[in-house]
C-alpha cells in the first residue's frame, strides 16, 4: 500500500519541483537586477527596523549598555502630553492636506490635459515645483511667510488687508503648512494626467450623445474611471503626510506653542536631542502601526468605491 501511495505522490512532487526550477531559471535575470535593492533593504531597512523593536524595550542613551525596561517606554509615551499633541497635529495636517492636494492636483491635471498650443511648457511649469529640494522649499516659504518682508504680506499690503504672522501664530501655523503643501502636488498631478489620458474617448462621446453636460460627464465618467488613480494617490498621500518632518523642523521647530510639533519631529527630538533612543524607537513603531492601520482601512473600503474596468 505504501508503494502505491509513493507512486501516486511522486509524479506530482516531481512536476511541482520541475515547475519551481523552471520559474527560477525564467526569473533569474529579474532577481539579479533587484539584488542590489534587496541587499540594501535587508542591510539598511529591515535590519534597523527589527533592531528598533528591541530598542523600544530598553533605556539607552547611546553611551553605555542598554538597560531593559520592558513596556516602560510605551507607558511613558501614552502618559506624555506631547505625544498626544504631536499626534493631533499630524492627524490635522494629514486629513486636511491630503484632501486638498488631491483636489488641486486633479484640477491641475484637467487643465494641462487640454489640447492647446504650448501645453508641454505648462505641464513642465506645473511639475517643476514638486522636485524642489525639501530644504530649499522650506527656506523659500519662510521668506514668503515672513511677517516683516514676506511676499504674502506684501500682497496683503497691496490689497489693503492686515498683515498676518502666519506660521508664527498657533491658530494659523498648521493651515500655513497645509497651504504650502499644495506647492508640491506636481507628482500627484502627473499621475492624474496619466489616468485622464487613459479614459476612452468613446465614453465621453456616448455621454454627449445622451445629452450629458460637462458636469455630468465629469461626475459619471471621469470620476468613476479615475477612482483607481484616486485610491493610489490617497494611499501614498496619507503615508507621506504622516511623515512630515523637514518643513516643521526647519521653519518653526514645533513652535509656536507646539502647534507644529508633528509626530516625526517629536520622534527626532526624543532621539537626538533628549537621547532617549528606546523611547524614540517605541514612537517609531507606534507610527508604523498607525500607518499600517489606516492603509488597511483604505484597502478594506476600496471595494465600495474604486471601480476597475476589468
Amino acid at each position: 500500500m505504501s508503494e502505491n501511495l509513493a507512486a501516486a505522490v511522486s509524479p506530482n512532487q516531481t512536476l511541482r519541483g520541475g515547475r519551481i526550477r523552471v520559474a527560477l531559471r525564467k526569473n533569474f535575470g529579474g532577481y539579479l537586477f533587484i539584488m542590489p535593492w534587496l541587499v540594501g533593504f535587508f542591510l539598511f531597512e529591515a535590519g534597523p527596523l527589527l533592531g528598533a523593536v528591541g530598542l523600544s524595550f530598553v533605556d539607552w542613551k547611546f553611551v553605555g549598555p542598554p538597560n531593559w525596561v520592558g513596556l516602560e517606554n510605551y507607558q511613558e509615551m501614552f502618559g506624555n502630553e506631547l505625544f498626544y499633541t504631536s499626534l493631533y497635529n499630524t492627524f490635522y495636517y494629514t486629513f486636511i492636506a491630503v484632501g486638498a492636494q488631491l483636489v488641486v492636483a486633479l484640477i491641475a491635471a484637467m487643465v494641462i490635459n487640454q489640447r492647446v498650443w504650448g501645453i508641454n511648457f505648462y505641464r513642465v511649469a506645473f511639475f517643476i515645483p514638486s522636485i524642489v529640494p525639501a530644504v530649499g522649499l522650506a527656506y523659500l516659504w519662510m521668506w514668503i511667510y515672513n511677517p516683516e518682508f514676506g511676499l504674502l504680506n506684501a500682497v496683503f499690503d497691496a490689497i489693503s488687508l492686515p498683515r498676518q504672522r502666519w506660521i508664527y501664530l498657533p491658530q494659523y501655523a498648521k493651515l500655513a503648512y497645509i497651504f504650502m503643501s499644495l506647492w508640491g502636488v506636481g507628482g500627484t498631478m502627473v499621475i492624474f494626467l496619466a489616468g485622464l489620458q487613459g479614459i476612452p474617448e468613446v465614453l465621453y462621446e456616448a455621454a454627449s450623445i445622451d445629452g450629458a453636460a460637462w458636469w455630468a460627464r465629469f461626475r459619471f465618467v471621469t470620476i468613476p474611471m479615475l477612482t483607481p488613480v484616486i485610491f493610489f494617490n490617497l494611499v501614498l498621500g496619507i503615508i507621506g503626510s504622516f511623515q512630515i518632518f523637514t518643513a516643521g523642523f526647519l521653519m518653526t521647530n514645533g513652535s509656536p506653542q507646539h502647534s507644529t510639533l508633528f509626530y516625526v519631529l517629536y520622534l527626532y527630538r526624543s532621539a537626538f536631542e533628549d537621547l532617549q533612543f528606546g523611547y524614540a524607537s517605541a514612537l517609531a513603531w507606534v507610527l508604523f502601526l498607525i500607518v499600517v492601520f489606516f492603509t488597511l482601512i483604505q484597502f478594506r473600503l476600496s471595494g465600495r468605491w474604486v471601480y476597475y474596468e476589468n
